[in-house]
């Protein structure tokens, strides 16, 4: 089968794979960014206790671990069910329950932080990994466009709809949509995909998950998501903040969020299509590796638009690339028996270092004001961490298949 004949003979999984990304718990950054103002301007919450409500995002990394595990035994069709029923639900509870009560949003999150994530990457990436060999990458590329689709397209669409309906009418409207979206994404989803077939041995963690620590690629692929995601608050929260600081404002900032987009789409893309056609690891270590030319660039001088503009596309890029590689090579070593028990573990990790570079960059700001120290020490984590992808390339360890 060719490339392209690969894509059009699995377009029910592909389908199914990207709708779900684009419609489940990926896309829940871009629905509270939106709905924040009106939150807290029709609750009277204090916005600084708002941002608290993130803390509670911590949830998400010890549930990640479990949702793996889930995945491989009960495979992606009933695995993403939590989710698509948990998410409907807690939209619907926002709007009819929570009654101004900052404590009872604050629990249905947790709810959602727990329960949908069976609706992101960890477990959807899986139909990419089973269907297709050839246009892997490309597939993945296609699949975890999911959420940025929806940010472009769904974005604006939904900012009107607060603006003109509220807040308690948003959530009821999303209810409505997540269920639709679920309804389909379920259909599409072929029978047994992702499951143990009948005849396998069955799989035990107690033997799997020993099995997985016990594999060097494993520390290696964790020390890269650990150092190399310890910058990506930036981009998370602190990226207008961070262009302010460097004198950009107004037009000059509209055109870095579009840079940043650019270079999100650009990255999936071409290292999607990349990691099908060149040498994986190299893909890898250039494209894990470019957002510390962005982050020193912008820890420099150099503070003209172009330059500036330049320095957020590469970290649009690396971020927009790293779903790719981290699946990618994790089916790679590990097969699909446990890819996403190590998606989970992994997930984890990536969700921990985005804290810790939070909490690093608090401290920096205490003490000195400025973004510097935190842009020339993550800077160098990223330069280590994508340096490790290369011992990848010289191990040796045979890699695990279904």
């Amino acid at each position: 089968m060719t490339y392209f004949a690969e894509l059009r003979a699995n377009w029910r999984p592909l389908l199914a794979a990207t709708i779900g990304i684009g419609t489940g718990m990926s896309t829940a950054g871009t629905i509270t960014s939106v709905l924040a103002p009106s939150l807290i301007e029709g609750n009277g919450w204090a916005r600084s206790d708002f941002a608290a409500v993130g803390i509670l995002g911590l949830f998400s990394t010890l549930a990640f671990p479990f949702i793996g595990r889930l995945a491989d035994v009960l495979g992606v069709r009933w695995t993403a069910l939590i989710g698509q029923i948990t998410l409907p639900l807690t939209y619907l509870a926002y709007a009819t329950i929570m009654g101004g009560s900052l404590r009872v949003y604050m629990a249905i999150f947790v709810v959602q932080s727990v329960l949908a994530v069976t609706t992101t990457a960890t477990v959807y990436t899986r139909l990419a990994v089973e269907f297709f060999t050839k246009s892997r990458g490309l597939a993945l590329a296609i699949v975890v466009s999911g959420s940025a689709i929806f940010g472009a397209i769904g974005g604006p669409i939904l900012n009107n709809y607060v603006e003109a309906h509220g807040w308690e009418a948003t959530y009821r409207a999303l209810a409505v949509f997540a269920t639709l979206a679920a309804v389909v994404v379920f259909l599409l989803i072929p029978r047994g995909a992702g499951q143990t077939r009948k005849d396998a041995p069955k799989r035990r963690a107690r033997d799997d998950y020993p099995m997985i620590f016990r594999t060097r690629a494993f520390w290696i692929l964790a020390g890269v998501m650990l150092l190399c995601n310890l910058p990506q608050t930036l981009l998370l929260v602190q990226l207008k903040l961070l262009l302010l600081d460097n004198g950009i404002s107004g037009p000059g900032a509209s055109i870095m969020f579009t840079a940043l987009s650019l270079g999100m789409l650009t990255g999936r893309f071409v290292t999607g299509i990349a990691l099908d056609r060149l040498e994986p690891y190299l893909v890898a270590f250039v494209t894990l590796g470019l957002p510390s030319f962005g982050i020193f660039i912008v820890a420099s001088s150099f503070d003209s638009v172009p330059v500036l503009t330049f320095a957020v596309f590469c970290l649009g890029f690396a971020f927009g690339a790293e779903g790719d590689i981290v699946a990618f090579l994790v089916a790679r070593r590990f097969g699909l028996a446990v890819y996403s028990s190590v998606m989970g573990l992994l997930t984890a990790i990536m969700s921990l270092s985005t804290s810790l570079g939070a909490a690093f960059l608090s401290w920096t700001l205490t003490r000195t004001g400025n973004y510097n120290l935190f842009l020339v020490t993550t800077g160098t984590a990223v330069v280590v961490g994508a340096s490790l992808l290369l011992l990848l390339r010289r191990d040796k360890t045979p890699e695990l298949q279904s």
